[in-house]
């Protein structure tokens, strides 16, 4: 299997559930940095040098600023965004793809469905 270099930032308030996404992308090659916080990502990405993922993995529900609110702080930038929240509501469902979420994932989701977001992001073709 191809390795993907490019990394993909986990933004999830839950430590636990950050670092699991972190080991299944590690699993299929895929490197990434988790943050714990809408702000950290977005000081990341506003730093010297930028942190710059080919895509986020965000969460909805967090402290401070939710997933929606960071989706719209990014909105412009080009990075696609897969949403995962363990609170599927329809009106968030619909305010996530509306800004242009390429995935909504409800928590718990399937390893595969992650995976292949990701992939189809990343351009990987899918794994037989």
């Amino acid at each position: 299997m191809n390795n993907v270099t490019r990394s993909v930032a986990v933004v999830d308030d839950e430590v636990s559930v950050g670092r699991a996404i972190q080991r299944l992308l590690r699993s299929v090659g895929i490197d990434s940095e988790v943050f714990t916080s809408g702000e950290a990502f977005l000081d990341a990405l506003a730093a010297t040098p930028p942190y710059a993922p080919a895509c986020v993995v965000l969460d909805i529900q967090m402290p401070g600023l939710n997933g929606l609110e960071v989706q719209h702080r990014l909105g412009g930038s080009g990075l696609p965004c897969i949403v995962i929240t363990a609170h599927d509501d329809a009106r968030v469902r619909s305010q996530a793809q509306a800004a242009g979420a390429v995935a909504y994932l409800r928590k718990p989701f399937d390893d595969s469905a992650l995976i292949g977001a990701v992939h189809g992001v990343l351009g990987v073709p899918p794994v037989p």
